[in-house]
């Protein structure tokens, strides 16, 4: 598949800022977070600036953006669809939350059932994001057991160091830092067993499956289906180097992974521990472009069998 900078975009900074929400909505009536409102409006405002933010780059990719309301009338059987209507209905317990945190100073009662709401809401919208991609079964690559789990676990992970780079300006945490380093160990595992499950798995179609002329014999191509590229071939027919492809997963795995998990476990330790919070949440957030950038590119449609592919 294309790999749309918008969407790639999109589904990275809306995780990382729907994982934000997950969690203050959670920490902040338990306690686990400092309860002042300087912080709740930094933290919040950050959170739904990356939302905000990749909601409208996800638009952007629309070729009718102005149509982009008649999406919401698909809630009953489009993924797309509950992503955009839980999308929306987060702000509105959120709204409420940060008003009564901010100017009331609260995140107990009637503030604090609306954050664990929010933080519910923000986990059904991730967890509908990677159902848009799951469901899709003529996509081998996303139609597995490991696409949600992974989008659900990288928008923890993103949301932790975030929310363990700016709770450090405020008190010198030790909980969240241990936390991050769980679920930045569990993110990687999930990535890790994705990749081998799309690397060992056999094609489930071929050119003789997709004919049903198997039983006849060998299938080929006789003849390309178009002389010129068209739009199946430029979305659903992009192509990546194995030789790139391998690079790229090793920038994953030490930029996304690797630096995030070291300067964590630096900052635990109090050394640099503003600094070593940052270079894990920027670390981060290059390692997750790019594998988002692959999760895109390394996916193949079945439609490429009419157009040449012997398997996908």
């Amino acid at each position: 598949m294309n790999p749309a900078l918008s969407i790639v975009f999109f589904t990275t900074a809306s995780g990382a800022g729907f994982g934000l929400l997950m969690l203050i909505g959670v920490a902040a009536p338990l306690g686990l977070v400092p309860q002042n409102a300087l912080f709740g409006f930094v933290a919040l405002a950050a959170a739904a600036l990356l939302t905000v933010a990749g909601l409208l780059s996800s638009v952007l990719h629309l070729g009718r953006p102005e149509r982009a309301w008649r999406a919401f009338s698909q809630w009953r059987s489009s993924w797309l669809s509950r992503e955009g209507v839980l999308s929306v209905l987060t702000f509105i317990p959120a709204a409420i939350f940060a008003l009564g945190w901010i100017l009331f100073g609260r995140t107990d009662g009637f503030a604090g059932l609306c954050g664990i709401l929010m933080a519910a809401l923000a986990a059904g919208t991730v967890f509908c994001t990677g159902m848009i991609y799951a469901s899709l079964k003529p996509i081998r690559q996303w139609a597995n057991g490991w696409v949600v789990p992974g989008y659900l676990a990288f928008g923890l992970m993103s949301g932790l160091l975030l929310l363990d780079l700016i709770v450090r300006f405020w008190v010198r945490p030790i909980a969240i830092p241990l936390l991050t380093l769980a679920v930045v160990a569990a993110a990687w595992w999930i990535k890790e067993r994705y990749w081998r499950a799309i690397d060992l798995s056999a094609a489930p179609s071929t050119v003789a499956s997709a004919t049903s002329l198997g039983r006849r014999g060998p299938v080929r191509m006789l003849e390309p289906a178009n002389t010129e590229e068209n739009y199946l071939l430029k979305e659903m027919g992009y192509r990546i180097a194995r030789k790139h492809r391998r690079r790229l997963r090793l920038v994953v795995r030490v930029a996304g992974f690797l630096v995030p998990l070291l300067a964590t476990l630096v900052a635990l330790f109090g050394v640099a521990a503003l600094l070593s919070a940052l270079v894990a949440a920027l670390g981060a957030a290059l390692g997750l472009v790019v594998e988002r950038w692959l999760f895109f590119a390394e996916a193949k449609h079945t439609v490429m069998l009419y157009y040449g592919a012997e398997a996908v």
